[in-house]
């Protein structure tokens, strides 16, 4: 508890009166005195008793409680802290400022952190925001009573205030910086880049390679990844843009990844990668249609695949076949001729997806097209059979090469007794139908046909009569193969029966043949909403295995996932707060993710600098020191004034100083009249009463 006095004036009337009185008082005596009047004297006592008395002085005295000044302390907790020995520098720094703090007198410590920007993982990475931490504590400080604000960090900030802020920071700002000076780095920038691409198309990225404060490396090695997958590498030079050419293999976003080999002398080696997510999509989808005979069912294969602008159609009916040749000259037909090696030899590695439709052995495809598909398929492509009744016969496509690749064979029946399909247990759990029966839905449609065949191969997703095989899907070496043993799926585009998911079924099996990742039946996938990472898995055949993540700074974590009560689908989350990439495997899938921006920020350049902050310190009277050079610094209490903002720097080589700003809080008030009634009368009867004598002598 601590006291202040002061004289302080409660006139009895406004001043602007009482001076006037003033004046006039004064012009009268002056004017006694000057003509030496007898009296006049004691004429000003009284005049300027009743003066005062009029003005009322008070002597106030104010009992007052000293607050303790606030020192704020702002630890970076960003990822370059992880750098060398910055961490343990950091914690040295902030233990031996508690430690100081307590032995110091009226003082009390504030520390915040910066806090791991859970926005480069959600959305867009904004690098070190040691300012916006600062703010925060400064908030619940009084500015009257900060004493300086201490700042533990590589200098490596990203949120730094304009020049015309630095004057609403009370108190001086102190750096301590984390780190050895003159450190050296390489590192890689992206400069352009796409943001979506179409799939098989050459695409480029812009990338640099600098070497901060280290020697000329000439040429260097790059290698090129997507989606964790290698994709060839390059020699580049050292500070100079490069563009590196890639091409997308799938539609969906895939992480391409560019990573420099390590250079001479490295900080880190995170910022040696850097990359982008690409969105695939696909130009225009080529699909063959070649239908083997007129049927009710072709116009609504036809009418299904041009519905979709993103499909480019060629479609044949096969109308005029080598056994009705009767002589007509092909110039007079209205027929256009079927174009078998255009379509065959020349141009068939053009289309996605080709589609036999009732298609039969008729003399009018010669063998070495066929064995033509049958490498198409192998190397990649996607074949869908949708047979008939001369399936099962000796014209069947199963008696050509293409039998080897099929996965069931006729075993020489045609049913035609009313069935309903229905999805097997695989089909359930399979993208391409799972889903298609909701919980309250009426049966489908009846079909009426059903070529009897012996699986050989492949997964069952639909069946037929007697849970005999209706859709197989299958895989041969790098291509895909769809088989559907019915012709009487138009059936349900027709609406016949309550009809069936006609359109979605084709469009899901479809979009499987050609590659989509999103009907892949075993994938692992990951997706980042906010801090959270979501993993999912799906698998034909269940497996509890656990699921490895690899975090950005190389650190695993192992996830368990649970099964979902419909099946198929596991599940998982983990909460992470780095951005950059994320890789996970079970061990037989892998998954890739990108939190944020990959090229972090954080990461362009984690050389500890005082560049940055310097000028903010100086200004401030503040000071930057090197904790690695000049060690942990001694804390002195300095008395100065509110606003230090330009003035001289309370620092030194081995010391920083907190302002004494001597704020308090008034707790009681005592006011006492230095004039009271009684003096104020005997005085003004004393003057006038002198006055009289004098004048009357």
């Amino acid at each position: 508890m601590i006291g202040g006095a002061d004289i302080v004036f409660t006139p009895m009337i406004p001043w602007p009166v009482l001076a006037g009185l003033g004046v006039a008082a004064l012009v009268l005596v002056g004017f006694a005195l000057f003509r030496r009047a007898r009296g006049a004297t004691a004429w000003a006592l009284a005049a300027a008793v009743l003066w005062a008395a009029l003005a009322d002085p008070t002597l106030t005295v104010e009992q007052r409680d000293l607050q303790p000044d606030a020192l704020l302390v702002v630890a970076d907790q960003s990822p370059s802290q992880d750098i060398g020995d910055r961490q343990r520098q950091r914690d040295d720094a902030l233990r031996h400022v508690r430690d100081s703090v307590a032995g110091l007198t009226d003082i009390d410590l504030h520390v915040v952190h910066t806090k791991p920007n859970l926005a480069g993982v959600s959305a867009t990475d904004v690098g070190t925001r040691l300012f916006e931490a600062m703010r925060s504590g400064l908030a619940e400080i009084p500015k009257a009573r900060a004493a300086a604000v201490v700042l533990i960090t590589d200098g490596q900030i990203h949120d730094m205030p304009p020049d015309d802020a630095w004057d609403r920071i009370p108190g001086p700002v102190h750096v301590l910086l984390t780190g050895v000076r003159g450190e050296s780095d390489r590192q890689i920038i992206v400069e352009q880049a796409p943001s979506y691409g179409l799939i098989d198309r050459k695409l480029a990225l812009r990338v640099r390679i600098d070497d901060l404060n280290g020697a000329d490396a000439g040429m260097v090695r790059l290698d090129v990844s997507q989606d964790g997958e290698p994709g060839g590498s390059f020699v580049v030079p050292v500070g100079q843009s490069v563009d590196v050419d890639f091409t997308l293999e799938r539609a969906g976003p895939s992480v391409i990844e560019v990573e420099v080999e390590p250079g001479p002398a490295e900080l880190t080696l995170a910022n040696n990668r850097a990359g982008i997510v690409v969105n695939g999509v696909r130009d225009r989808l080529r699909v063959l249609l070649v239908s083997g005979e007129p049927h009710a069912g072709e116009r609504a294969w036809r009418n299904l695949l041009k519905a979709d602008p993103a499909v480019d159609l060629v479609h044949f009916t096969i109308l005029r076949p080598p056994e009705k040749q009767d002589g007509t000259p092909v110039r007079e037909l209205s027929l256009i001729s079927f174009p078998v090696r255009e379509l065959f030899e020349i141009k068939l590695e053009e289309f996605d997806l080709v589609i036999f439709d009732r298609y039969r052995r008729r003399g009018v495809m010669p063998q070495r097209y066929v064995d033509n598909i049958v490498e198409y398929v192998r190397n990649g492509g996607a074949l869908l059979a949708a047979v008939g009744p001369t399936f099962a016969g000796p014209l069947s496509l199963g008696n050509t090469p293409l039998g080897d690749i099929l996965p069931a064979l006729a075993s020489g029946s045609v049913r035609t007794d009313p069935y309903r399909p229905a999805i097997t247990e695989t089909g359930r759990r399979h993208p391409v139908t799972a889903g298609l029966v909701p919980a309250e839905q009426d049966p489908w449609g009846h079909w009426y046909r059903y070529v009897d065949a012996d699986q050989i191969g492949g997964s069952t997703l639909m069946t037929g009569p007697d849970d005999k095989p209706l859709l197989i899907l299958d895989r041969v070496e790098e291509g895909r193969l769809a088989l559907l043993l019915s012709d009487h799926i138009w059936l349900w585009a027709r609406g016949y029966d309550g009809g069936g998911p006609q359109a979605e079924l084709v469009r899901r099996l479809a979009h499987w043949l050609m590659g989509e990742p999103e009907l892949e039946e075993n994938r692992l996938t990951a997706t980042l909403r906010g801090g959270t990472l979501e993993i999912a898995r799906l698998r034909l055949v269940p497996t509890d295995r656990p699921v490895t993540v690899t975090l950005p700074n190389g650190d695993t974590e192992i996830v368990d996932l649970a099964e979902t009560p419909d099946g198929g689908l596991q599940l998982g989350t983990l909460e992470v707060d780095q951005a950059g990439i994320y890789r996970l495997s079970d061990g037989e899938l892998t998954a890739i993710a990108a939190a944020g921006d990959i090229e972090m920020t954080e990461h362009k350049d984690v050389r500890a600098s005082d560049e940055i902050l310097r000028p903010l310190a100086e200004q401030s009277g503040g000071g930057v020191l090197w904790l690695a050079e000049s060690g942990l610094p001694e804390l002195r209490q300095v008395r100065g004034g509110q606003d230090y903002v330009g003035q001289a720097a309370i620092t030194g080589r081995s010391w920083i100083g907190l302002r004494r700003n001597g704020d308090f809080i008034v707790t009681g008030l005592t006011l006492t009249s230095l004039l009271p009634g009684i003096l104020v009368l005997i005085l003004a009867i004393g003057g006038l009463m002198l006055a009289w004598r004098r004048e009357g002598a």
